[in-house]
């Protein structure tokens, strides 16, 4: 069968999809004892498409994935245990006492698949544009990075950053996939050269290479057989087993699910819950992999009119039973969140005492805030219906049965909830503006204190819309401040204490409902070995290979 019929992935049956698969897949030449093998092509079912290859901006799992497996960073951090260690640096840097001078020593011979070399000049031009953006070609500030001021080439293999305030994230911030190194000619490119149509000209010194896109459908990465330069807690040496990965976009549950069972496919991420247990069959496997960050949860535009009274927002967070959610729709892979991170999240505090479903009470606050029940159950004031609009998080698992149910449960105490639909590019428009959706549904993943100043701070992700884009105002500056400390403190224990703060006043102030821990959860045949994720669950192919 041709890759050009793949394209009708999404739409077909399993069993037609399956027959495609079968049709375009290299067979494995790995043997079945233990030793893993060189070659072979690994099918790999995306839900969604990618939309950039730039690092800052690839946060998106679909560009996640790609950029992990293209890219290589300064530094790597440990999955299981979270700590550094050198990748493209020789050492974890020397850091001045507090924190606004990073020393990086870098490896000799790295190069880019394109032949150029990885040296300190062009580490600093990567960093210089993360760190500072680039308005005029639409590249923005990495989120990862605070406080940056420029780099300096001190030699071909030594790098030195400096930055304007403390910037205790840095170190980190150079493990994730938003620092993927890139080559000088692929750092010259405007946002929309790093978007679908221009996959093959991104070039990184990873594992592996784009090799072919089909936009919109497919993506085939190839192995690079001189690679040499892995993390030293790797599984192996030199070039990654697999010869190639090929990721193909199977936007329908059934069609990812049923292609794996069926073996046609190796690998697909995001298998519901309630497929799970098709798994649990012989030949099969579950990898639920965590994201250590800013738990799967509700962001209250408190700014809104509707939201603007503590005495509601905490209503809405009585109103709503966590548990049911988690009982009805998932499995324990998903754990109850009990604070705003996930309990392997760096500065984790636990807040659950907050968040208790008391639906009587939910009734008692909403009575004494003046909202009254009218004939039709919904609750009004001033003449004003207290209807809510939610977005439907396309990213995260479940997204429009949540909604649905928190819909039903609001409902029985007078709150009207509207569920937002539409794709990707509309959920992404709809959710800057605050008169369309008042309560977002959201996560964000990174294993550092920041992921906290990456979900909520003003000049981040704002999910809370504290800052008012119209006027550039702040509407509660305590929080701004609160969470700006947590980037900008020299000392562990300073960012600790700045992230409780701001923890607590994200919960006092009833701005969120986290609503329970979220996994990555792919699905895998056992002849997939090694099969493993960075520290916020994107794929990751260097270790992998297939047995028959």
């Amino acid at each position: 069968m041709t890759r050009t019929r793949r394209a009708l992935l999404a739409a077909l049956s399993v069993a037609a999809v399956s027959a495609l698969v079968a049709g375009c897949s290299n067979g494995s030449t790995a043997s079945s004892s233990s030793t893993p093998q060189d070659g072979g092509t690994l099918t790999y079912l995306e839900p969604q498409t990618w939309n950039t290859l730039y690092p800052p901006s690839a946060g998106f799992y679909p560009n996640g994935g790609i950029v992990n497996n293209i890219t290589d960073r300064l530094l790597y951090q440990d999955p299981k245990t979270l700590e550094l260690e050198p990748w493209i640096a020789t050492a974890l840097p020397k850091v001045n006492a507090d924190a606004t001078e990073y020393t990086f020593t870098l490896r000799d011979g790295v190069t880019y698949s394109d032949g150029t070399p990885l040296d300190a000049e062009n580490v600093v031009k990567n960093f210089d544009l993360y760190g500072k953006g680039d308005t005029d070609r639409a590249l923005t500030v990495s989120e990862a990075i605070n406080n940056y001021d420029h780099g300096e080439a001190v030699d071909d293999h030594t790098v030195k950053f400096f930055f304007s305030a403390p910037a205790p994230g840095f170190a980190q911030a150079t493990s994730t996939i938003n620092s993927g190194l890139v080559s000088n000619e692929t750092l010259d490119r405007t946002g929309e050269e790093f978007g679908p149509g221009n996959a093959e000209d991104v070039i990184g010194s990873g594992p592996f290479v784009v090799a072919k896109e089909k936009v919109g459908t497919e993506i085939d990465l190839a192995v690079r057989k001189d690679y040499d330069w892995a993390p030293e807690s790797a599984d192996h040496d030199g070039r990654a087993h697999l010869d190639g990965i090929d990721i193909v976009l199977a936007g329908e549950d059934s069609v990812r699910v049923g292609t794996v069972t069926s073996g046609q496919a190796d690998v697909a991420r995001q298998i519901p819950a309630p497929d799970e247990k098709q798994f649990d069959a012989s030949g099969l496997s579950i990898v639920a992999a965590p994201t250590n960050g800013v738990n799967n949860g509700l962001s209250f535009r408190f700014r809104t009119p509707e939201l603007s009274d503590v005495a509601v927002r905490k209503a809405i967070i009585a109103g709503i039973d966590r548990e049911d959610i988690l009982s009805k729709l998932f499995t324990d892979n998903y754990t109850l969140a009990t604070g705003a991170l996930a309990k392997t999240a760096a500065g984790y505090v636990d807040t659950s005492e907050y968040y208790e479903y008391d639906p009587a009470k939910a009734k008692d606050l909403l009575d004494d805030a003046g909202w009254k029940e009218n004939g039709d159950g919904v609750r009004e004031k001033d003449g004003v219906t207290l209807s809510l609009t939610f977005n439907e998080a396309l990213p995260q698992p479940r997204s429009k049965e949540v909604v649905t149910l928190i819909q039903e449960q609001l409902k029985e105490i007078g709150v009207q909830v509207e569920l937002f639909s539409g794709d990707q590019a509309a959920q992404t428009e709809a959710a800057l503006d605050p008169d369309t959706i008042q309560v977002y549904h959201s996560m964000v993943g990174r294993a550092d204190f920041d992921v906290l100043k990456s979900q909520y701070f003003s000049k981040n992700r704002n999910t809370l819309l504290n800052l008012d884009t119209a006027d550039e105002s702040i509407g509660d500056e305590q929080l701004d401040d609160d969470l700006n400390a947590i980037a900008s403190e020299p000392t562990t224990a300073e960012r600790a204490a700045a992230s409780k703060k701001a923890q607590e006043r994200l919960a006092e102030q009833a701005y969120i409902l986290p609503i329970f821990e979220e996994p990555q959860v792919f699905g895998l045949r056992d002849t997939v070995r090694g099969f493993a994720t960075e520290s916020v669950g994107r794929p990751s192919f260097y270790d992998v290979s297939k047995s028959n």
